[in-house]
């Protein structure tokens, strides 16, 4: 699209030119030529207007002002045609961050996954945002060609920040041949100078001159026994935290400064719940499409504990208690980037399937970082299995704004006495933290209590027991 912009004359030398190159043209008005011959006049004056007109031909001061005029008249100002660059053609498309979430307002330049002159197609990522949530990615809003990145990795970005111009056209600037060359070839010396080093003689060597031998040295002092002995520099690294790093920090910090945190303890016989899962892991794969895990018995088990004792399911704002009738689970994900905690919607509507389903593709994103706000928000109790890495025994620390977080250890076979027999048993030790100032230590027993219940005999499930 061609735009057409009018260019006034505003010094005297560029009038002159234009006088001699302006043709007269009919497409304009006697009276717009004389309008404009009149505010010509009024800005330039008479003088300096019949001077340039006087350099055409006309004496300077002898014609009148009415001669000025019906001279602009024949010689209309000049129309230029010109082309915008980008904006008009359409050619070039700016590639802008998208909106975060609710409670993001910015976040950091992570990655870039394309580069100048890479092929992208309509929606395909190119970059990545790193948040204190989540990590998001910017899609191309066109197909075509990165023709330029115009932020840096490590930039603070917001949404409606432009990263990147994409063209549509495809073309890609190249670097000129010059550029293209190695540096080794300038430095290289030609043929001739190398040829003039070669035939240099040597300078004669002299004979090393005699020198007064010199005090011996004095040996460092040695340092005292109370100086403190500090590492080298150079074996320390310094990194800067990630987003989603400082937010678990803030987040773990005043969770220990809000809540009067305790916890308690109890041991869990695998026995059971293992022999079931062993019995039927095969038909429930073939039914279900999924691995039937030790999970979903632990959900399940929290959900019943959870109705048994509301109050652990509560969160205290301000003055009030709120008792949520919704039960959903958070589970706690550790990933290379930091910890995340997506939630199991209603999980005392669903099923062993369902929940082991549900915590598959929850796992696999927070993995592939692309979990949403919506699915790590709302969470009202949480479970963490620290078994996984390990870990024997632990005290985790509440999740807020939730009330209680349940954690779950490695299963280590050990002596127990059953029936009046030492026999080897798996068994796992479970924890209960909890706000002590909501939740006494009597419910926070009954509640850790239920779950060993449920654990050891599944079959409380169906008869409600």
């Amino acid at each position: 699209m061609w735009a057409v912009s009018r260019r006034r004359v505003s010094s005297s030398s560029v009038l002159g030119q234009s006088f001699r190159n302006a043709r007269p043209s009919s497409c304009y008005s006697s009276s717009s030529n004389e309008a404009y011959a009149k505010t010509l006049v009024s800005r330039k004056g008479t003088s300096q207007v019949a001077g340039i007109v006087g350099s055409l031909g006309f004496p300077v001061g002898s014609r009148p002002l009415r001669d000025v005029i019906s001279f602009v008249q024949r010689y209309p100002p000049i129309f230029v045609h010109t082309r915008s660059f980008s904006a008009d053609s359409g050619e070039l498309v700016d590639a802008v961050v998208p909106f975060m979430g609710e409670s993001i307002t910015d976040g950091t330049l992570a990655s870039f996954l394309k580069h100048p002159g890479d092929r992208v197609e309509v929606d395909e990522p190119i970059a990545q945002i790193e948040t204190d949530k989540v990590t998001i990615d910017v899609s191309s809003p066109e197909a075509g060609v990165i023709e330029q990145l115009v932020a840096k990795v490590g930039d603070t970005v917001e949404p409606g920040t432009k990263i990147a111009v994409i063209s549509k056209s495809g073309g890609v600037t190249h670097v000129a041949p010059s550029e293209d060359k190695p540096i080794k070839e300038a430095s290289e010396p030609s043929p001739a100078k190398a040829k003039k080093v070669e035939t240099k003689k040597p300078k004669a060597e002299t004979p090393p001159s005699k020198e007064k031998p010199t005090a011996p040295s004095l040996p460092p002092p040695k340092p005292s026994a109370k100086e403190p002995q500090l590492p080298p520099k150079e074996r320390e690294r310094r990194v800067p935290m990630t987003r989603l790093r400082k937010r678990v920090a803030t987040r773990l910090k005043d969770s220990q400064n809000t809540f009067a945190m305790l916890t308690t303890f109890n041991e869990v016989d695998m026995t059971s719940l293992m022999k079931l899962r062993s019995d039927y892991k095969d038909a429930f794969f073939e039914k279900h499409g999924v691995k039937l895990g030790l999970m979903s018995g632990f959900v399940k088990a929290a959900v019943s504990a959870l109705q048994n004792q509301p109050i652990v399911n509560a969160v205290i704002d301000g003055d009030d208690i709120i008792y949520r009738d919704n039960i959903d689970i958070s589970i706690a994900v550790g990933t290379p980037k930091g910890l995340v905690v997506p939630v199991i919607r209603n999980a005392d509507r669903m099923n062993f399937a369902e929940i082991e389903k549900g915590i598959n593709i929850l796992a696999k994103k927070a993995n592939d970082g692309s979990l949403s706000i919506d699915e790590m928000a709302g969470g009202s109790f949480t479970i963490s299995n620290g078994g996984v890495y390990g870990s024997l025994l632990s005290t985790p620390i509440i999740n807020p704004p939730q009330s209680a977080i349940l954690g779950m250890h490695s299963i280590v076979s050990r002596p127990m006495v059953v029936s009046g027999e030492v026999v080897p048993r798996p068994m796992m030790y479970i924890a209960l933290t909890y706000d002590h100032r909501l939740i006494d230590g009597r419910e926070a027993v009954f509640f850790l209590r239920r779950i060993k219940d449920v654990v050891e005999d599944p079959r409380r499930l169906l008869l409600d027991v």
